[in-house]
């Protein structure tokens, strides 16, 4: 049933939850958000709406395109606006995430906290309301591809980024600042609070548990898949050496699965808040002298292990850029934290926790990815490949499958026994 105004937990002010409910409410909602969200002076108005359209994107609500003018020009006020529902009442799929901005909205009021760490959409209005799941934030909207910025970036599409290392030192260089402000307390202590820590609590979606004869034929059909498609899979993934081990350690990462979270929990030094899918379709770059990111889409923001922020930001990125710049990108991570006053981490700890974090994930969320391909691609065969039109036009298909891929390299490259040591 759809909802049209609702009364928000953080501002008191009902908005709306749906696009024509804002456009019956106007410019004149829009003075009222923006005040009680203190992003406009009480002496200002809104006074006219000049572009306000729906736009295509994301997985979860609906989006706007909004342009607005001002009685009075004020520092810090933004004209050209992106809007964001948490709702989507015409397509269930997508209105399952919803809970999603619960946390979004809370992150938004932090990062108005004054020498907040790093660059992030400046917002306008932000409030939810949790009994309906309804939410709505209303920031500035990047500039992608204007003079000085870069463009867009679609996510698991990095072999069309040039100087992708570049990118992605720049994109933890980001999410390691955070953290380690935080941990330094730089923050707003009244406003971290509202972030615990809660790991599992960071997904997507109904987790199905497997019983030991599922995560079997799941298995199985994961080695034969990859053995007949040598135009999606490396080599070394598609070793019947390493789907027997695969078989082995999977189960037995399952079975360990609780004593995983209380280890990647309990490591303290490891825990910060951060932001959980940094993919680079979720931040936008400019250079001034050297190359900048900022971070957008703050859906399950939250206390976590940095492992975790880690795998949502190069989950995405090309297997060589795992095989060949991990390490560094790890060492650079644990010296951006430390020295924006965090605690001192262990590259070869994190790795180890990085190791747990993503093949639980994979074990856990993309082991039918050999069955979601071949229910879109009826006639995929040994000569498939990535930049297929049928895979890299559509991101349901192309990003699990990178992700798939990228758990499998790192599984047969790092291994799994060591890092399941930490936990035995």
């Amino acid at each position: 049933m759809t909802c049209d105004w609702v009364r928000g937990d953080h501002t008191d002010l009902s908005f709306p939850a749906h696009s024509d409910a804002l456009r019956q409410g106007g410019i004149a909602f829009l003075t009222r958000a923006f005040r009680a969200f203190g992003a406009l002076g009480d002496g200002n108005d809104v006074v006219r709406i000049v572009r306000f359209e729906e736009v295509s994107g994301g997985s979860t609500g609906r989006k706007a395109v909004l342009d607005v003018e001002y009685a009075r020009n004020e520092p810090n006020l933004r004209r050209k606006l992106f809007v964001k529902f948490s709702r989507d009442f015409d397509d269930h799929r997508r209105d399952l995430g919803r809970a999603q901005m619960e946390s979004e909205v809370r992150f938004a009021a932090l990062s108005r906290a004054p020498g907040f760490p790093i660059a992030v959409p400046a917002t306008q209005f932000a409030d939810y309301h949790s009994p309906s799941g309804t939410g709505l934030i209303i920031s500035e909207r990047i500039p992608f591809a204007a003079p000085g910025f870069e463009p867009q970036y679609d996510k698991c599409l990095d072999y069309e980024m040039p100087g992708q290392s570049a990118h992605y030192r720049a994109l933890l260089t980001a999410l390691a600042r955070l953290a380690g402000a935080h941990r330094a307390r730089r923050l707003p202590e009244h406003l971290v609070a509202q972030f615990p820590v809660d790991l599992q609590a960071a997904t997507v979606g109904e987790r199905v548990a497997f019983t030991a004869e599922q995560l079997d034929r799941r298995l199985a059909r994961l080695a034969d898949f990859t053995e007949a498609h040598p135009g999606l899979f490396a080599a070394n993934v598609r070793s019947r050496r390493f789907a027997t081990q695969m078989a082995a350690e999977a189960h037995e990462l399952l079975r360990l699965e609780d004593a995983v979270w209380r280890h990647l929990r309990d490591a303290d030094d490891y825990i910060a808040l951060c932001h959980w899918n940094a993919n680079v379709d979720n931040a936008w770059f400019w250079t001034d002298g050297e190359l900048r990111c900022g971070l957008m889409d703050w859906g399950c923001v939250s206390q976590m292990n940095l492992a975790m922020a880690i795998w949502g930001s190069l989950s995405g990125a090309e297997t060589e850029l795992w095989n060949d710049h991990l390490d560094a990108l790890l060492v650079m991570f644990c010296d951006e934290v430390s020295g924006s006053g965090g605690p001192t981490l262990d590259a070869a700890m994190l790795s180890r926790q990085l190791v747990l974090y993503a093949t639980l994930m994979g074990v856990s969320w993309l082991l039918d990815v050999p069955a979601l391909l071949q229910k879109r691609i009826p006639d995929i065969g040994p000569q498939t490949v990535r930049t297929d039109p049928r895979i890299k036009d559509d991101e349901g298909v192309r990003a699990p499958l990178q992700m798939l891929t990228n758990v499998l390299n790192l599984w047969e490259t790092r291994g799994l026994a060591d890092s399941l040591s930490l936990i035995r």
